[in-house]
């Protein structure tokens, strides 16, 4: 039995042995690469940056005055949109000023035009009415019919009734069919 417990040990011993040397291989290979990079030249700060390390003190400075000078860039161009944008609304308002003033006056305008058409209307009306019966049906037989209507329209009922009795049938027919039917197509709700 000795002899077969010594031959146990020996390969035992030999198993040990080439995990030993497996390991030493293994360092020595990892040993060759360590200073293989060890002869090389110290990496630059980009490279550092890339691998997550901080920025030297005077690079991190440059690199905020070079923000700095492009938010201060960025600003003063914002500051002239800003201005550009404040004259545009000093214009436009200047001209809505502006346009609402003419379009006061020309309401102005046209109802002062209104309102002389209609004083003029109604002076003729009044001419019409105390004109004799006779001779305003004379005049309003050569008005169109639908003029002629307008004004008998405005004039009282005895003063339209007496003009009407003075013209022909067929001229007071057709003059009395405009007044009725004048506003046959105004809303009755």
């Amino acid at each position: 039995m000795i002899g077969g417990r010594r031959a146990g040990r020996g390969a035992l011993f030999i198993v040990a042995m080439l995990f030993a040397i497996s390991g030493a291989l293994r360092l020595g290979s990892g040993v060759g690469a360590a200073l293989a990079r060890a002869d090389d030249p110290p990496e630059t700060a980009d490279a550092a940056l890339e691998q997550g390390q901080c920025e030297t003190p005077s690079a991190l400075a440059e690199a905020l005055t070079q923000r700095e000078s492009r938010v201060a860039v960025q600003e003063a161009a914002l500051q002239d949109r800003l201005a550009a944008l404040a004259l545009a609304d000093a214009a436009i308002t200047d001209r809505m000023a502006k346009l609402k003033a003419m379009e006061d006056e020309l309401k102005a305008t046209l109802a002062l035009a209104d309102g002389a058409a209609e004083a003029d209307i109604e002076r003729l009306t009044a001419v019409y009415q105390a004109m004799k019966p006779k001779d305003a049906a004379a005049l309003f037989e050569a008005m169109a019919p639908e003029f002629a209507a307008g004004f008998l329209g405005r004039m009282s009922a005895e003063s339209a009734a007496a003009i009407l009795s003075g013209m022909s049938s067929e001229a007071a027919y057709s003059v009395s069919v405009i007044v009725a039917g004048r506003n046959s197509g105004a809303p009755t709700e």
